[in-house]
């Protein structure tokens, strides 16, 4: 067996654990969400459970997408050897569209705004009882993935073809629609945000919320990619595809996302506390000096100044293996991160409980499955991308 066979190998072994994992994870979610059913608010807790692990696990091919993009805009040789875990990202957008259906059934425990007096009857709040819809809702959600699966169905099936033809024209079509899908791209996530989480507390808001949680998902798939990538580099044809100066950017670029983050959540902060206002202070006191306090210090001192004293050294960022260490951290970081946004909406303090952990497992194990899958389709480099084909006499030359 050479070691292309082998690393086939390895992803369809992994591919059936992640998929029995997930299995398990999602009928022990819902056998723990049946023995609520007998409770003060039966399901409650599964749909609240369900949708911190959903928040989570859609980043990650949302921000495949969106790297994708980026990608293809800029034409940079950083993008070469992570472009086909990057494609397999977003091609497991449709799974994340059925899975969101059981969101779209528990609407009722999860948004109160669903429920009547919530969202007082005047005029400070005409606009947002007629956006709080439950069928404007589900109208707007079926355009966000509509516009997310387009995208990410053009640009797989232009890449596909491209290795089958090595038609140069099908590149310029990757390139053309990368600027205005990375456009309609940040407009559909800025309003999902809104929609899907923001909308939690119905009375507060924040200008930059949206942007904040497209650093989220970009951060989650960069530091998925680069773990991804360490996991495929004892094999070939990567073994030998990916040099140190790659490897830089790559740290450079998870880097410039830790920073964007801590920029973006410190500024929000400083808009609501300067503000001063009623509805806004609330959402602060709870997540930054209540219970979740701890949480708050901990995301500071790993999500933030622990990976940027890290990335700002070279030796770490042209090391595969150091690499995938700091990005497997913040891949884990991540969900703290959406934990400690969404979970707060529902309680004053953390409590994490088992159907959390199965949620996350459940969801997660299948989306990997999926994941694996859809990485087996095709060759693991871009075959006639006429940028690889430089960049590889480029470095023979060296």
């Amino acid at each position: 067996m050479n070691s292309s066979d082998a690393v086939r190998t390895q992803i369809e072994r992994r591919k059936n654990q992640a998929f029995a994992l997930g299995t398990a994870g999602l009928i022990l979610a819902l056998v723990c969400g049946a023995m609520s059913m007998h409770g003060q608010n039966p399901w409650q807790q599964f749909f609240r459970s369900y949708l911190v692990a959903y928040i989570y696990w859609v980043s990650i091919p949302l921000g495949c997408l969106a790297i994708l993009m980026l990608h293809h805009l800029t034409g940079g040789r950083w993008g070469l050897p992570i472009r086909r875990i990057l494609e397999a990202g977003s091609r497991t957008l449709p799974l994340m569209a059925v899975l969101f259906i059981p969101i779209l059934i528990g609407m009722s425990r999860i948004y109160p705004w669903t429920q009547p007096g919530v969202i007082a009857d005047d005029l400070d709040n005409q606009f947002k009882r007629a956006y709080l819809q439950p069928h404007f809702f589900l109208v707007r959600s079926a355009v966000y993935f509509a516009i997310w699966l387009v995208l990410a169905y053009l640009l797989n099936k232009w890449s596909a073809e491209q290795d089958r033809t090595g038609d140069l024209r099908l590149q310029h079509r990757m390139e053309t629609l990368a600027g205005p899908g990375v456009i309609l791209w940040g407009l559909a996530v800025t309003a999902a945000a809104i929609d899907w989480v923001m909308s939690l507390e119905p009375h507060w808001f924040s200008t930059i919320y949206g942007f904040l949680f497209i650093v989220v998902m970009v951060l989650a798939a960069m530091s998925f990619t680069i773990f991804v990538l360490r996991m495929l580099s004892d094999y070939e044809p990567m073994k030998d595809s990916v040099d140190t100066r790659q490897l830089g950017d790559l740290g450079n670029l998870m880097l410039a996302f830790v920073l964007l983050w801590a920029y973006l959540s410190f500024s929000q902060l400083l808009i609501v506390w300067a503000g001063n206002l009623r509805d806004e202070i609330p959402w602060y006191t709870e997540r930054a000096f209540g219970g979740w306090a701890p949480i708050a210090v901990f995301l500071l001192l790993l999500h933030f100044f622990a990976p940027f004293f890290l990335l700002l050294q070279r030796k770490v960022k042209r090391r595969l293996r150091t690499l995938s260490l700091v990005a497997g951290a913040l891949v884990v970081l991540t969900f703290v991160d959406v934990y400690w946004l969404v979970a707060p909406s529902y309680s004053t303090r953390p409590h994490p409980t088992l159907m959390d952990l199965f949620a996350v497992i459940g969801i997660g194990g299948v989306w990997l499955g999926m994941f694996l899958r859809q990485l087996k389709r095709l060759p693991l480099l871009p075959v006639h991308d006429p940028r690889f084909e430089g960049a590889l006499e480029h470095e023979h030359g060296d």
